[in-house]
Protein backbone atom coordinates (compact mmCIF):
# COMPACT_ATOMS: atom_id res chain seq x y z
CA UNK A 1 0.00 0.00 0.00
CA UNK A 2 1.41 2.98 -1.25
CA UNK A 3 1.96 5.86 1.95
CA UNK A 4 -0.56 8.82 1.37
CA UNK A 5 -3.35 6.50 -0.54
CA UNK A 6 -5.76 5.62 2.49
CA UNK A 7 -7.00 7.15 5.24
CA UNK A 8 -7.09 4.12 8.78
CA UNK A 9 -10.34 3.78 10.36
CA UNK A 10 -10.68 5.98 13.69
CA UNK A 11 -8.13 8.86 11.81
CA UNK A 12 -8.39 11.81 10.95
CA UNK A 13 -7.04 13.72 8.57
CA UNK A 14 -5.89 17.39 9.28
CA UNK A 15 -7.43 19.94 7.74
CA UNK A 16 -5.25 22.29 5.56
CA UNK A 17 -4.58 25.56 6.89
CA UNK A 18 -2.65 27.25 4.24
CA UNK A 19 -6.28 28.10 3.30
CA UNK A 20 -6.52 30.48 6.14
CA UNK A 21 -3.85 31.94 6.39
CA UNK A 22 -3.49 32.64 1.91
CA UNK A 23 -7.11 33.73 3.10
CA UNK A 24 -6.03 36.64 5.70
CA UNK A 25 -3.28 37.66 3.92
CA UNK A 26 -5.11 38.13 1.15
CA UNK A 27 -7.89 39.55 2.90
CA UNK A 28 -5.48 42.12 4.74
CA UNK A 29 -3.58 43.05 1.63
CA UNK A 30 -7.14 44.44 -0.29
CA UNK A 31 -7.69 46.40 2.25
CA UNK A 32 -4.12 47.74 2.36
CA UNK A 33 -4.58 48.76 -1.47
CA UNK A 34 -7.75 49.90 -1.09
CA UNK A 35 -6.79 52.59 2.15
CA UNK A 36 -3.65 53.54 0.20
CA UNK A 37 -5.20 54.08 -3.57
CA UNK A 38 -6.39 57.83 -2.39
CA UNK A 39 -2.95 58.48 -1.41
CA UNK A 40 -1.66 57.81 -4.73
CA UNK A 41 -3.15 61.33 -6.31
CA UNK A 42 -1.42 63.15 -3.44
CA UNK A 43 -0.71 67.10 -4.38
CA UNK A 44 2.50 67.83 -6.24
CA UNK A 45 5.27 69.56 -4.11
CA UNK A 46 4.25 73.49 -3.69
CA UNK A 47 7.96 74.69 -4.17
CA UNK A 48 9.74 74.39 -7.45
CA UNK A 49 13.96 73.79 -7.30
CA UNK A 50 15.14 77.32 -8.41
CA UNK A 51 18.85 77.63 -10.30
CA UNK A 52 21.08 79.95 -10.11
CA UNK A 53 22.26 81.81 -12.48
CA UNK A 54 25.22 81.47 -14.14
CA UNK A 55 27.72 84.63 -14.68
CA UNK A 56 29.36 85.20 -18.11
CA UNK A 57 32.43 86.67 -19.41
CA UNK A 58 30.36 89.86 -20.53
CA UNK A 59 28.99 90.16 -17.15
CA UNK A 60 32.49 90.27 -15.41
CA UNK A 61 33.77 92.69 -17.67
CA UNK A 62 34.22 95.85 -16.28
CA UNK A 63 31.31 98.79 -17.92
CA UNK A 64 31.14 102.51 -17.60
CA UNK A 65 33.65 105.56 -17.64
CA UNK A 66 35.34 106.76 -14.60
CA UNK A 67 37.87 106.44 -12.21
CA UNK A 68 35.80 105.58 -9.09
CA UNK A 69 35.48 101.89 -8.01
CA UNK A 70 33.67 99.39 -9.61
CA UNK A 71 29.87 99.12 -8.08
CA UNK A 72 28.66 95.46 -8.38
CA UNK A 73 25.03 95.10 -9.67
CA UNK A 74 22.76 92.75 -8.98
CA UNK A 75 20.41 91.87 -11.53
CA UNK A 76 17.61 88.92 -12.24
CA UNK A 77 16.23 88.06 -15.39
CA UNK A 78 12.77 89.39 -15.29
CA UNK A 79 11.43 90.64 -18.94
CA UNK A 80 11.06 93.17 -19.56
CA UNK A 81 12.98 94.91 -16.99
CA UNK A 82 16.48 92.64 -17.65
CA UNK A 83 16.79 90.46 -19.84
CA UNK A 84 19.95 88.49 -21.99
CA UNK A 85 19.92 88.96 -25.94
CA UNK A 86 21.42 85.84 -28.07
CA UNK A 87 24.61 87.36 -27.51
CA UNK A 88 24.19 87.44 -23.66
CA UNK A 89 24.48 90.92 -22.93
CA UNK A 90 21.61 92.45 -20.73
CA UNK A 91 18.95 95.18 -21.89
CA UNK A 92 15.60 96.14 -20.52
CA UNK A 93 13.66 98.89 -18.78
CA UNK A 94 16.03 98.47 -15.44
CA UNK A 95 18.94 97.56 -16.85
CA UNK A 96 18.58 101.07 -19.85
CA UNK A 97 17.73 103.16 -16.64
CA UNK A 98 20.92 102.32 -14.92
CA UNK A 99 23.12 102.20 -18.03
CA UNK A 100 21.61 106.36 -18.07
CA UNK A 101 22.11 107.23 -14.44
CA UNK A 102 26.20 105.63 -14.72
CA UNK A 103 26.91 107.46 -17.52
CA UNK A 104 25.18 111.14 -16.19
CA UNK A 105 27.04 109.61 -12.98
CA UNK A 106 30.43 108.52 -14.48
CA UNK A 107 30.48 104.98 -12.41
CA UNK A 108 32.24 102.08 -13.25
CA UNK A 109 30.31 98.83 -12.67
CA UNK A 110 29.90 94.36 -13.27
CA UNK A 111 27.03 92.81 -13.44
CA UNK A 112 25.98 90.16 -10.83
CA UNK A 113 23.38 88.29 -12.05
CA UNK A 114 21.40 86.23 -8.96
CA UNK A 115 18.16 84.47 -8.85
CA UNK A 116 15.48 86.59 -7.72
CA UNK A 117 15.20 85.83 -4.60
CA UNK A 118 18.67 86.32 -3.84
CA UNK A 119 18.73 89.84 -4.88
CA UNK A 120 18.32 91.32 -1.56
CA UNK A 121 19.63 89.13 0.91
CA UNK A 122 23.40 89.90 -0.86
CA UNK A 123 22.57 93.19 -0.60
CA UNK A 124 22.23 93.13 2.94
CA UNK A 125 25.41 90.85 3.01
CA UNK A 126 27.45 93.92 1.24
CA UNK A 127 28.15 91.50 -1.44
CA UNK A 128 25.79 94.07 -4.01
CA UNK A 129 26.20 97.56 -4.02
CA UNK A 130 23.12 97.91 -5.90
CA UNK A 131 20.06 95.65 -6.92
CA UNK A 132 17.80 96.53 -10.22
CA UNK A 133 15.33 95.13 -11.80
CA UNK A 134 12.02 94.60 -10.92
CA UNK A 135 12.15 95.12 -7.21
CA UNK A 136 8.91 96.19 -5.25
CA UNK A 137 8.82 98.96 -2.63
CA UNK A 138 7.40 97.53 0.47
CA UNK A 139 7.91 98.39 4.40
CA UNK A 140 9.07 94.81 4.95
CA UNK A 141 11.79 95.03 2.61
CA UNK A 142 12.86 98.98 4.07
CA UNK A 143 13.10 98.12 7.17
CA UNK A 144 16.67 96.43 5.86
CA UNK A 145 17.37 98.24 3.16
CA UNK A 146 17.06 101.31 1.46
CA UNK A 147 15.35 101.93 -1.94
CA UNK A 148 15.73 105.10 -4.58
CA UNK A 149 13.39 106.96 -6.08
CA UNK A 150 10.64 104.93 -7.32
CA UNK A 151 10.84 104.72 -11.45
CA UNK A 152 7.76 102.63 -12.51
CA UNK A 153 4.44 102.48 -11.14
CA UNK A 154 2.20 99.46 -11.59
CA UNK A 155 -0.08 96.41 -9.81
CA UNK A 156 -1.02 92.95 -9.72
CA UNK A 157 -3.09 91.38 -12.46
CA UNK A 158 -4.28 87.28 -13.27
CA UNK A 159 -3.48 85.90 -16.13
CA UNK A 160 -6.14 83.00 -16.45
CA UNK A 161 -6.29 80.39 -19.71
CA UNK A 162 -7.61 81.79 -23.23
CA UNK A 163 -9.92 79.28 -22.92
CA UNK A 164 -10.95 79.60 -19.39
CA UNK A 165 -15.29 79.81 -20.32
CA UNK A 166 -16.20 76.04 -18.59
CA UNK A 167 -18.08 73.45 -20.79
CA UNK A 168 -17.78 69.95 -21.52
CA UNK A 169 -13.97 70.95 -23.41
CA UNK A 170 -12.57 72.24 -19.83
CA UNK A 171 -14.31 69.21 -18.27
CA UNK A 172 -12.64 66.14 -20.52
CA UNK A 173 -9.15 68.45 -20.35
CA UNK A 174 -9.42 67.72 -16.27
CA UNK A 175 -10.71 64.47 -16.61
CA UNK A 176 -7.25 63.39 -19.06
CA UNK A 177 -5.10 64.87 -16.40
CA UNK A 178 -2.12 63.10 -14.99
CA UNK A 179 -3.42 63.28 -11.52
CA UNK A 180 -7.13 61.92 -13.08
CA UNK A 181 -4.79 59.11 -14.63
CA UNK A 182 -2.90 58.24 -12.09
CA UNK A 183 -6.26 57.34 -10.29
CA UNK A 184 -7.71 55.39 -12.63
CA UNK A 185 -4.18 53.19 -13.28
CA UNK A 186 -4.39 53.04 -9.33
CA UNK A 187 -8.02 51.56 -9.54
CA UNK A 188 -7.40 48.98 -12.27
CA UNK A 189 -4.00 47.51 -10.80
CA UNK A 190 -6.18 47.46 -7.26
CA UNK A 191 -8.70 45.07 -9.51
CA UNK A 192 -5.65 43.13 -10.95
CA UNK A 193 -4.39 42.49 -7.40
CA UNK A 194 -7.53 41.17 -5.93
CA UNK A 195 -8.57 39.19 -9.42
CA UNK A 196 -5.34 37.66 -9.30
CA UNK A 197 -5.22 36.87 -5.46
CA UNK A 198 -8.87 35.06 -5.96
CA UNK A 199 -6.77 33.27 -9.09
CA UNK A 200 -4.61 31.81 -6.83
CA UNK A 201 -7.08 30.81 -4.42
CA UNK A 202 -9.64 29.16 -6.51
CA UNK A 203 -7.49 27.65 -9.72
CA UNK A 204 -7.20 24.22 -8.17
CA UNK A 205 -11.24 23.72 -7.11
CA UNK A 206 -12.76 25.81 -9.36
CA UNK A 207 -10.70 25.35 -12.53
CA UNK A 208 -13.66 25.58 -15.00
CA UNK A 209 -14.39 29.17 -13.97
CA UNK A 210 -10.77 29.79 -12.73
CA UNK A 211 -8.82 28.14 -15.19
CA UNK A 212 -4.78 26.93 -14.40
CA UNK A 213 -3.94 28.66 -17.83
CA UNK A 214 -2.86 32.06 -16.58
CA UNK A 215 -3.90 34.18 -19.11
CA UNK A 216 -7.97 33.08 -18.81
CA UNK A 217 -7.35 32.69 -15.25
CA UNK A 218 -6.32 36.04 -14.39
CA UNK A 219 -8.82 38.00 -16.73
CA UNK A 220 -11.68 36.34 -15.12
CA UNK A 221 -10.31 36.91 -11.90
CA UNK A 222 -10.15 40.83 -12.98
CA UNK A 223 -13.94 40.57 -14.41
CA UNK A 224 -15.02 39.29 -11.34
CA UNK A 225 -13.30 41.64 -9.19
CA UNK A 226 -14.41 44.72 -11.75
CA UNK A 227 -18.42 43.42 -11.09
CA UNK A 228 -18.53 42.73 -7.47
CA UNK A 229 -16.97 46.30 -6.82
CA UNK A 230 -19.96 47.87 -9.15
CA UNK A 231 -22.34 45.84 -7.67
CA UNK A 232 -23.27 44.43 -10.86
CA UNK A 233 -22.52 40.71 -10.02
CA UNK A 234 -23.54 39.03 -12.61
CA UNK A 235 -23.12 35.71 -11.39
CA UNK A 236 -21.24 34.03 -13.79
CA UNK A 237 -18.12 33.71 -11.60
CA UNK A 238 -18.25 32.47 -8.17
CA UNK A 239 -15.59 31.40 -5.36
CA UNK A 240 -15.91 28.07 -4.21
CA UNK A 241 -13.33 27.85 -1.80
CA UNK A 242 -13.21 28.81 1.82
CA UNK A 243 -10.30 31.28 1.36
CA UNK A 244 -12.04 32.88 -1.87
CA UNK A 245 -15.29 33.24 -0.78
CA UNK A 246 -13.75 35.03 2.40
CA UNK A 247 -11.87 37.28 0.14
CA UNK A 248 -15.16 37.92 -1.72
CA UNK A 249 -16.37 39.15 1.24
CA UNK A 250 -13.58 41.42 2.30
CA UNK A 251 -13.57 43.03 -1.34
CA UNK A 252 -16.93 43.65 -1.83
CA UNK A 253 -16.43 45.70 1.71
CA UNK A 254 -13.29 47.27 0.61
CA UNK A 255 -14.99 47.86 -2.96
CA UNK A 256 -17.42 50.59 -1.06
CA UNK A 257 -13.89 52.39 0.02
CA UNK A 258 -13.06 52.24 -3.62
CA UNK A 259 -15.95 53.44 -5.37
CA UNK A 260 -16.85 56.12 -2.75
CA UNK A 261 -13.27 57.55 -3.82
CA UNK A 262 -13.60 57.35 -7.38
CA UNK A 263 -16.44 58.71 -7.49
CA UNK A 264 -15.48 61.43 -5.24
CA UNK A 265 -12.64 62.12 -7.57
CA UNK A 266 -14.82 62.76 -11.02
CA UNK A 267 -17.26 64.89 -8.75
CA UNK A 268 -14.57 66.89 -7.26
CA UNK A 269 -12.76 67.46 -10.70
CA UNK A 270 -16.20 68.46 -12.27
CA UNK A 271 -16.90 70.39 -9.83
CA UNK A 272 -13.83 72.27 -9.44
CA UNK A 273 -13.66 72.67 -12.86
CA UNK A 274 -16.76 74.46 -13.68
CA UNK A 275 -16.28 76.98 -10.43
CA UNK A 276 -11.73 77.95 -11.51
CA UNK A 277 -13.23 77.83 -15.51
CA UNK A 278 -14.57 81.42 -14.89
CA UNK A 279 -12.15 83.56 -12.91
CA UNK A 280 -13.22 86.84 -13.98
CA UNK A 281 -11.56 88.92 -11.39
CA UNK A 282 -10.38 89.20 -8.07
CA UNK A 283 -12.87 87.74 -5.78
CA UNK A 284 -13.10 84.32 -8.39
CA UNK A 285 -9.38 83.37 -6.53
CA UNK A 286 -10.36 82.22 -3.39
CA UNK A 287 -11.88 78.90 -5.39
CA UNK A 288 -8.76 78.78 -7.65
CA UNK A 289 -5.49 77.34 -7.35
CA UNK A 290 -3.31 80.68 -7.95
CA UNK A 291 0.25 80.22 -9.40
CA UNK A 292 3.27 82.27 -8.15
CA UNK A 293 6.30 83.18 -7.81
CA UNK A 294 8.68 83.18 -4.53
CA UNK A 295 9.55 85.91 -2.63
CA UNK A 296 7.88 88.09 -4.85
CA UNK A 297 4.63 90.97 -4.26
CA UNK A 298 2.16 88.52 -5.91
CA UNK A 299 3.26 85.35 -3.87
CA UNK A 300 2.73 88.05 -0.88
CA UNK A 301 -0.74 88.78 -1.40
CA UNK A 302 -1.58 85.55 -2.22
CA UNK A 303 0.03 84.05 1.55
CA UNK A 304 -1.92 87.50 3.10
CA UNK A 305 -5.35 86.28 1.26
CA UNK A 306 -4.70 82.63 2.27
CA UNK A 307 -5.55 81.62 -1.63
CA UNK A 308 -4.52 78.58 -2.41
CA UNK A 309 -1.09 78.83 -4.35
CA UNK A 310 0.98 76.79 -5.60
CA UNK A 311 5.08 78.40 -5.41
CA UNK A 312 7.36 78.43 -8.37
CA UNK A 313 10.57 79.55 -9.10
CA UNK A 314 10.13 82.17 -11.99
CA UNK A 315 7.15 83.09 -14.02
CA UNK A 316 7.95 81.34 -16.93
CA UNK A 317 7.24 77.74 -14.47
CA UNK A 318 4.18 79.57 -12.85
CA UNK A 319 2.59 80.80 -16.69
CA UNK A 320 2.84 76.95 -18.07
CA UNK A 321 1.85 75.78 -15.04
CA UNK A 322 -1.71 77.56 -16.30
CA UNK A 323 -0.90 76.77 -19.85
CA UNK A 324 -0.94 73.20 -18.67
CA UNK A 325 -4.27 73.39 -16.45
CA UNK A 326 -1.78 72.52 -13.30
CA UNK A 327 -2.82 75.86 -12.11
CA UNK A 328 -6.26 77.73 -12.50
CA UNK A 329 -4.82 81.89 -12.79
CA UNK A 330 -1.46 83.11 -12.00
CA UNK A 331 -1.02 86.55 -10.28
CA UNK A 332 2.39 88.31 -11.34
CA UNK A 333 2.99 92.04 -12.13
CA UNK A 334 0.83 92.97 -15.13
CA UNK A 335 4.03 94.57 -17.71
CA UNK A 336 5.58 91.23 -17.32
CA UNK A 337 2.63 89.36 -17.71
CA UNK A 338 1.86 90.85 -20.82
CA UNK A 339 5.65 90.82 -22.03
CA UNK A 340 5.88 86.81 -21.73
CA UNK A 341 2.09 86.17 -22.92
CA UNK A 342 3.39 88.66 -26.41
CA UNK A 343 6.50 86.62 -26.15
CA UNK A 344 5.22 83.23 -26.37
CA UNK A 345 5.27 81.29 -29.12
CA UNK A 346 1.92 79.44 -28.05
CA UNK A 347 -0.73 79.29 -25.71
CA UNK A 348 -1.60 82.91 -25.07
CA UNK A 349 -3.14 84.07 -21.59
CA UNK A 350 -5.62 86.12 -21.00
CA UNK A 351 -4.48 88.88 -18.84
CA UNK A 352 -7.88 90.16 -17.19
CA UNK A 353 -8.12 93.90 -17.01
CA UNK A 354 -7.63 96.42 -14.48
CA UNK A 355 -5.14 95.69 -11.12
CA UNK A 356 -5.00 95.15 -7.45
CA UNK A 357 -2.49 95.78 -5.12
CA UNK A 358 -0.68 98.66 -6.59
CA UNK A 359 2.94 98.84 -5.95
CA UNK A 360 6.49 101.11 -6.64
CA UNK A 361 9.55 99.48 -8.66
CA UNK A 362 12.74 101.17 -7.55
CA UNK A 363 16.54 100.31 -7.14
CA UNK A 364 17.54 98.97 -3.67
CA UNK A 365 20.51 99.63 -1.87
CA UNK A 366 22.37 98.82 1.04
CA UNK A 367 21.29 101.09 4.22
CA UNK A 368 23.05 103.93 4.71
CA UNK A 369 24.39 103.60 1.11
CA UNK A 370 26.88 106.59 -0.01
CA UNK A 371 25.45 106.41 -3.38
CA UNK A 372 21.51 106.78 -2.96
CA UNK A 373 21.36 110.84 -2.97
CA UNK A 374 23.38 111.00 -6.58
CA UNK A 375 21.35 108.02 -8.17
CA UNK A 376 18.24 109.27 -7.09
CA UNK A 377 18.82 112.82 -8.50
CA UNK A 378 20.14 110.98 -11.77
CA UNK A 379 17.46 109.05 -11.88
CA UNK A 380 14.76 111.81 -11.47
CA UNK A 381 16.55 112.89 -14.56
CA UNK A 382 16.18 110.23 -16.46
CA UNK A 383 12.76 109.22 -16.08
CA UNK A 384 12.04 112.97 -16.42
CA UNK A 385 13.29 113.39 -19.91
CA UNK A 386 11.26 112.60 -23.28
CA UNK A 387 13.83 109.58 -24.07
CA UNK A 388 12.25 107.86 -20.95
CA UNK A 389 8.97 107.40 -22.95
CA UNK A 390 10.63 105.73 -25.76
CA UNK A 391 12.14 103.37 -23.55
CA UNK A 392 8.93 102.52 -22.28
CA UNK A 393 7.26 102.14 -25.54
CA UNK A 394 10.64 100.16 -27.05
CA UNK A 395 9.89 97.23 -24.25
CA UNK A 396 5.64 97.90 -23.41
CA UNK A 397 4.10 99.27 -26.68
CA UNK A 398 3.00 101.63 -25.00
CA UNK A 399 3.96 104.28 -22.16
CA UNK A 400 2.06 102.71 -18.95
CA UNK A 401 -0.98 104.99 -17.47
CA UNK A 402 -0.10 106.07 -13.61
Amino acid sequence: MQRGTSNPAGTRRPRPRSGWRACLLSGALTLALAAGLPAAVAAQPEQQPQQQPQATSADRAIQGEGHGPVLRVGLSEVPPFAMRDAQGNWHGIAVDLWRGVARERGYRYEWVPLAFRELLPALRQEQLDVAIGAITMTAEREAVIDFTHPYFQTGLAIAVPADAHGGLLSALRQLLSPRFALLVGGMVALLLAVGALLWLLERRRNAAQFPSDARHGLGNGFWWAAVTMTTVGYGDKAPVTMGGRLLAIVWMFAALIVTSTFTAAITSTLTVTSLSSDIQGLGDLRRASVATVADTAGDAFVRREQIRRQVFADVGKALDAVRTGAADAAVYDLPILQYRNLQAATGHLRILPGTFDNQWYAFALRNASPYREAIDAAMLGQTGASEWSNVLRSYLGQKPVG
